[in-house]
């Protein structure tokens, strides 16, 4: 098996990315003592960052592996939302596809991380659909990257954008391409027929109504391959790695502890950007995941979310080589 092949065959290919584009703010700081007010830390808060998040995040994923992605989703006309187009403008990530609304605001998550910690995060998002004039410009911008990219990746956070007709407007137009889907709950029985869907425990329990752990974890999964009539089911499993239900075989790929886990933010969106890049090279299943595996084993090892570079899954491969 050589990983490193595929990882070098991942510039320039194209991901279109579509689906829930959200804002990540931290407030960065340090806890000395409990508060007066209330039982609770009291964080002296010493700096303030940004970074895209959601989708964006997938994006910026995309492109720190050197892809070229293609984001396509919806954003408030608002200061968050001018935020986020700065921050991808200043990436290199094209904006041509987001499309503001006054309709709704953007979705923003505040973090605060104090002595190398998450302690709490707020989250701000309308989830109501999206109508009219805005969900057509988002649908003749994807309609005009047909025959121009490598695949396409649905990142569904359940924040409005994706839902059950425009979905299925995806796949079917996109019938003849590589389709990779990070799902919510609310719509899994959706996305039917794509090449790789990606759920997490927590997920797939939800689905079935049960807690799932060896045999019955297998067997759901099974099940809900079979139900949807995709290719291959990889759910992930925390630091117990991830299963991979697929045509060709199925596999129970190992955690990649690269280093010490700090923060767990953002290696969902990790995960399905290494997975999809992966997969256009002509990397086996398996092989994608086992990439995907050390990508997120990368990215847990940062505070915050912080994409991972083609660079690092290179050395992470080879040392274990």
């Amino acid at each position: 098996m050589n990983l490193k092949k595929h990882i070098e065959k991942f510039a320039g290919k194209r991901i279109l990315v579509i689906g829930d584009i959200m804002l990540d703010e931290y407030l960065w700081g340090k806890v000395d003592r409990i508060s007066p007010e209330a039982p609770v830390p009291l964080v002296e808060v010493e700096r303030e960052s940004t970074s895209p998040g959601g989708a964006a995040n997938v994006a910026n994923n995309i492109l720190s592996m050197d892809g070229i992605p293609i984001l396509a989703g919806v954003v408030g006309r608002d200061r968050a939302g001018d935020i986020l187009r700065n921050l991808l403008g200043e990436l290199g990530i094209d904006d041509g596809g987001i499309i503001s609304t006054g309709d709704r605001s953007t979705t923003r998550k505040t973090r605060v991380i104090a002595g190398n910690q998450q302690l709490v995060r707020f989250d701000r998002e309308n989830r109501g659909k999206i109508e009219g004039t805005t969900k057509d410009a988002l649908r003749e911008f994807i309609v005009a990257e047909k025959g121009n990219v490598d695949a396409v990746l649905i990142e569904d956070y359940d924040k409005g954008v994706l839902e059950k007709e425009f979905i299925e407007w995806i796949i079917d137009h996109f019938n003849n391409c590589i389709i990779t889907v990070d799902p919510k709950f609310d719509n899994f029985l959706h996305y039917k027929g794509v090449t790789a869907f990606k759920p997490n425990r927590i997920e797939l329990e939800m689905s079935v109504g049960k807690n799932l752990f060896g045999d019955n974890l297998v067997d759901a999964a099974r099940a809900m391959r079979k139900l949807l009539q995709c290719k291959n089911l990889v759910v992930t499993l925390g630091r117990d790695g991830m299963f991979v239900c697929g045509d060709t075989g199925e596999w129970k790929v190992p955690h990649k502890a690269i280093t010490e886990v700090h923060d767990e933010a953002g290696a969902g969106d990790t995960v399905i950007s290494a997975l999809t890049i992966s997969l256009t090279t002509g990397a086996p299943v398996y092989e994608s995941a086992l990439i995907a595996s050390y990508a997120a084993g990368i990215e847990v090892g940062k505070l915050g979310v912080v994409p991972v570079r083609r660079e690092e899954l290179l050395v992470a491969v080879e040392n274990e080589s």
